[in-house]
């Protein structure tokens, strides 16, 4: 440093180490050692050796006075940005809040919402197979005789899933089965190959009307008069299969009395039925009930084997002719090692497939094998599954409601929207926040419920039974499943259940279904997600902040408009903070970097207060600005801006930056910064060097557990990072040792250092960060009165009546610090 900058310094800033001392050589404490009182941080200096009573002592009591005030002001800075607005019940957890956005970022890991297009995967012709996914395009099912075709295929091919043998037992014994399943999971083909099987040797119809398709609008009632009313006993020994048509609202489902009806009916036909049923509250009353059972899912993977070998055969004959050596025992292990395929599997995206996708599947490993389709056409492919699945999800979710509804006009019924709209809201929901607990997704389903069915239905007040939930019926429908798993609460980590989707893909799918093709519906959703950036739980406003930067890349215009910028002007933290995590997630893509990156720059030079402080916090994600000089110019202009009235959100943006691989330039700029002219850039420095040293790791890290610093979770940044990063330790001791003897800040950075030295160790004595303060201390206090200083510190703690350092902990400290050849004999005294 030049002596011309160091005459430009402001007295209150000393020198950076390596750059010269304070002009007399002293500390923060003059020139005497540090065992007396004065000798504290905060005491007098040499000012007050004048006497008194005289216009020097009224001068140096207006600079003690202006000293106060200005620590007061730096403590000021200092407070959690989150906490200072009025309104807030209590500042957000940044620890939790960090885990969050982490989470919710990797349900949308690799997956690019802009790359869900179902068009061409909807309806697959593949060589001789024509595959339809799209059940709800093909139009209702008709009545009527199923094809001797389907069902002599259906016998060769159908693989029974595990407890079919006591279905059918249940199915012969009483003549009917209510099967409940999801929708999807093979319930059909396992009613017909039931069907199929208890016919094939009775009496009455032959082959050709042996098993009938009851017409979804026909119901129990209409069934068990068509049985009784067969021609000349034309339909006796036939199998009927039936799914209602889902009920209008308001319309109650066949009770006990009617399923004994046609029980009686069939047995005096000697003929069979099963009604396929969704599972959930409607059906529950059927499936508890004598005839109900639950059809286990098709084993899809021996499905696809199946379904591989039959594709093959076709093309090369089966492998009696080839022997073990020919070209479909090569086909075989091709596709085996196809179907392992990290790339294959992170396109399917699902953790296990239904029926018709294990039959695309397979179809499309076995064009890719034959060499019909190419490698970007087997992924295309795979990727579609997940997005066919949502949108068979959301297609004519509230078409019942165009129908006319129960009851006269004289007796008014009362919507049934909430029911209706409760599983597409789960989904959502569980595509929002999938990974939190099953309470926060449920909860947040229920209140989707409530804002679609007052879009739907604003003259009705939606109606929501209170003991009709189920949950196992909620997972079954969504593809969902449950564990175990940590859950935030009021900053510690408790055991919960957590819910997710089974399918990475399924997220990211259902989103884009949603918004690109069910335009109505972002309404209620937008105002839902608004009331989930009002949550106090990280677990839910993070994730639904991730979910709404999504959102916001498939149409940016509409998201920036509804969501970003309204949120990002908001009164609350807790609200500015969602805008900025929404930002920052858009700002992945890399198609809208650029336009979030101009977004950010303009609030950070002519935007409101709070549009400033939401550019901050987009800031510190380290995405929103072209390179990592152009993000600290950026936080430097919110920092200094109206007197540095925003340097603590700006300061706490800093350090988060703090943990991305350019550590080294941010510190380069704070020791710039520190050796400004103007006041607020000093400020801007010291305040986030205070700040680096009572910020605990996870709270700023996006890292898994893993990596260095992940694994140091709960160490002060400071420590943790002169621990893995041990070319910046200098720096960093530097730069604090500034913070340490500038006036204005010595009282907070002190605070500091005390918090740094009891996290040595754990309250019960285990080592916790000695490692990191073995590396910053000796660099920290180098030279003698930065000795003296510490010594003084130690003693302090010791006899601090609240919180004694103890003497063993105290000694090991002082031997971190201090090397054996530089300890005096009365330090050596006190510290052993």
């Amino acid at each position: 440093m030049t002596d011309e900058a160091v005459a430009d310094r402001p007295a209150d800033v000393p020198p950076r180490r390596g750059g010269g001392r304070a002009a007399d050589g002293s500390g923060p404490g003059g020139g005497r050692g540090p065992a007396g009182a004065a000798d504290a941080p905060g005491a007098g200096g040499s000012e007050d050796a004048g006497g008194s009573g005289g216009p020097a002592d009224d001068e140096a009591a207006e600079r003690e006075k202006e000293r106060e005030r200005a620590a007061d002001r730096f403590k000021d800075l200092t407070r959690d940005p989150l906490a200072q607005e009025e309104g807030e019940e209590e500042p957000t957890d940044l620890a939790a809040a960090t885990r969050a956005r982490r989470s919710g970022q990797s349900l949308f890991s690799g997956r690019d919402l802009t790359s869900f297009d179902r068009s061409h995967i909807g309806h697959a012709h593949i060589g001789d197979l024509n595959i339809s996914l799209d059940a709800r395009r093909s139009g209702p099912l008709r009545g009527g005789p199923v094809p001797r075709e389907e069902l002599r295929r259906l016998r060769r091919t159908h693989i029974e899933p595990e407890g079919y043998v006591r279905l059918r037992r249940a199915l012969a014994a009483r003549r009917l089965l209510v099967l409940g399943g999801a929708p999807g999971t093979g319930r059909t083909c396992t009613a017909l190959a039931l069907l199929e099987e208890v016919t094939r040797d009775g009496e009455g119809a032959g082959d050709a009307e042996r098993v009938r398709r009851v017409a979804p609008e026909e119901g129990v009632g209409e069934l068990a008069r068509e049985v009784v009313g067969g021609e000349g006993g034309h339909r006796r020994g036939t199998g009927y299969l039936l799914k209602p048509a889902p009920g209008r609202p308001g319309e109650l489902p066949p009770d006990g009395m009617d399923l004994d009806q046609l029980a009686s009916a069939l047995a005096e036909q000697g003929s069979y039925a099963v009604l396929v049923v969704s599972v959930g509250s409607a059906a529950n009353p059927l499936l508890a009930g004598r005839y109900g059972q639950l059809c286990p899912p098709a084993p899809t993977r021996e499905l696809v084997d199946v379904r591989l070998r039959e594709r093959l055969e076709e093309e090369h004959g089966d492998q009696d002719a080839d022997g073990a050596g020919g070209p479909l025992a090569g086909l075989l292990e091709r596709a085996a090692r196809l179907r392992a395929d990290p790339e294959v599997t992170e396109a399917v995206g699902l953790d296990d497939l239904r029926p018709a996708e294990a039959e695309l599947f397979a179809s499309l490993l076995a064009g890719h094998l034959l060499g019909t389709l190419g490698r970007e056409e087997l992924l295309a492919g795979c990727r579609g599954l997940a997005a066919v699945q949502a949108y068979a999800w959301f297609a004519g979710v509230d078409r019942a409601l165009a129908a006319p509804p129960p009851g006269d006009d004289r007796t008014p019924v009362r919507s049934g929207t909430a029911a209706l709209f409760h599983p597409v809201a789960f989904r959502i929901a569980l595509a929002v926040l999938g990974g939190a607990s099953y309470g926060a997704v449920s909860a947040a389903a229920h209140l989707l419920t409530w804002e679609l069915s007052v879009q739907s239905d604003p003259d009705s007040t939606p109606a929501r039974p209170l003991f009709c939930d189920d949950p196992e019926a909620d997972l079954a429908l969504s593809r969902a499943r449950s564990a175990t798993g940590a859950v935030d609460v009021a900053g510690v980590e408790v055991t919960g259940r957590l819910v997710f989707y089974r399918g990475g893909a399924l997220p990211a799918a259902v989103l884009a279904e949603l918004w690109d093709r069910h335009f109505p519906v972002r309404a209620p959703v937008v105002r839902w997600l608004r009331l989930l950036a009002d949550d106090p739980r990280p677990q839910v406003s993070m994730r639904a902040a991730v979910a709404a930067g999504e959102l916001s890349v498939r149409d940016f215009e509409h998201g920036y408009a509804e969501l970003v910028r309204p949120l990002a002007d908001a009164p609350t933290p807790r609200r500015r903070m969602f805008a900025a995590a929404a930002l920052d997630q858009a700002a992945g893509h890399a198609s809208h970097r650029k336009a979030v990156r101009k977004v950010v720059d303009d609030w950070s030079r002519f935007g409101t207060p709070s549009l400033r402080w939401t550019a901050a916090m987009a800031l510190g994600y380290g995405r929103s600005a072209d390179s990592m000089d152009d993000t600290l110019d950026a936080l430097a202009r919110i920092g200094i801006h109206d007197d540095g009235k925003q340097a603590a959100v700006a300061s706490q943006n800093v350090v988060r930056l703090l943990t991305h691989p350019e550590s080294a330039a941010v510190l380069r700029r704070l020791a710039e910064w520190t050796a400004h002219r103007a006041e607020e850039y000093q400020d801007l420095a010291l305040v986030t060097i205070v700040r680096l040293a009572l910020t605990d790791v996870d709270e700023v890290l996006d890292d898994e557990p893993g990596t260095p610093l992940g694994d140091r979770g709960d160490w002060p940044l400071l420590v943790a990072l002169a621990a893995t990063r041990p070319e910046l330790t200098g720096r960093l001791a530097d730069l604090f040792w500034t913070a340490l003897n500038t006036t204005r800040s010595r009282d907070v950075a002190f605070d500091a250092l005390e918090t740094l030295l009891r996290s040595a160790f754990r309250k019960d004595g285990r080592p916790w960060t000695r490692e990191g303060l073995a590396a910053l201390l000796p660099a920290l206090v180098a030279e003698e009165h930065d000795r003296r200083r510490l010594d003084w510190l130690l003693r302090r703690m010791m006899r601090d009546q609240d919180r004694p350092l103890p003497e063993e902990q105290a000694r090991a400290l002082w031997r971190l610090a201090v090397p054996a050849g530089q300890r005096r004999s009365d330090e050596e005294e006190n510290h052993g």
